[in-house]
């Protein structure tokens, strides 16, 4: 499986400079090919050849075609990109990148697959999107739902290389590391008694927020789920604040007076 099945199709593209960066961030996820369908900027404008950089091997091997049909022929799957789902018939898929992408992932093995993407000016009409077997929704806020071109595609682009990468190393069995699962519930309670005594040795806690201060670093530390080897950590910790405190009088602690300047 590679991603040499993946086409990225403009259609209408108006701005030589989102020519240039799309041809770019398709470079760095590894595609290469890009259909422009009645462009009104083309891949030989010195703006488009500037923002390419890395993307001009990409740029120089550019489809045009008259018409969405031509560029989409061939493929096994078609996703459409917009950021408005109002007014668009609800039939076949409508999700997020990352919901839609790994499909797409899978139809490559098979063929060529297009994700298509419309003008800036106004984006893809309802019937060419109707044209596609699903659309593509990126969330954003609505009030302001309109992305540039070149970032649309760069956020397509990194879901689909997120799912090819899962696919490739699940086809060659690798998988990543489980987590380590969180310490026992006796390690954790341990390693929060340490920590009070050092946290109170400090005065980090006293007085009547003792224990509302305490509440609060238990929360804390038990939102992160700490592994057995963070709760040997969280020992260290407190057996040096415990050292520490042994060494020298704490400038904060409560009810103490400060020593003079000089004697500190």
């Amino acid at each position: 499986m590679n991603l040499s099945n993946c086409r990225v199709v403009l259609v209408r593209p108006h701005y030589a400079g989102n020519l240039g960066s799309v041809a770019r961030v398709m470079a760095n996820f590894g595609l290469a090919d890009l259909v422009l369908v009645a462009p009104y900027c083309f891949p030989t404008d010195p703006e488009a050849r500037r923002l390419a950089t890395h993307g001009l091997p990409v740029l120089d091997a550019a489809r045009i075609v008259p018409e969405i049909g031509d560029a989409l022929a061939d493929c096994t799957l078609t996703l459409a990109t917009s950021g408005l789902t109002a007014g668009i018939a609800k039939r076949g898929m409508i999700g997020s990148p990352a919901e839609l992408l790994p499909r797409a992932v899978e139809a490559a093995a098979i063929g060529p697959f297009g994700l298509v993407f419309g003008p800036e000016p106004h984006g893809l009409s309802n019937d060419e999107i109707g044209r596609c077997h699903g659309l593509i929704h990126i969330p954003v806020d609505p009030e302001c739902p309109s992305l540039n071109l070149a970032q649309a595609v760069t956020i397509c682009l990194y879901e689909l290389r997120k799912a090819w990468s899962a696919a490739e190393n699940a086809g060659r069995g690798v998988h990543l590391p489980a987590q380590s699962p969180p310490a026992p519930h006796a390690e954790q309670e341990r390693a929060y008694e340490h920590l009070r005594e050092a946290l109170t040795a400090v005065g980090f806690l006293f007085g009547t927020r003792a224990d509302a201060l305490m509440h609060a670093v238990r929360q804390l530390i038990g939102r992160a789920g700490p592994t057995s080897q963070e709760v040997r950590l969280l020992h260290g910790l407190a057996r040096q604040l415990l050292y520490v405190a042994g060494k020298r009088d704490h400038p904060g602690e409560p009810g103490r007076e400060l020593p003079p300047a000089a004697d500190r």
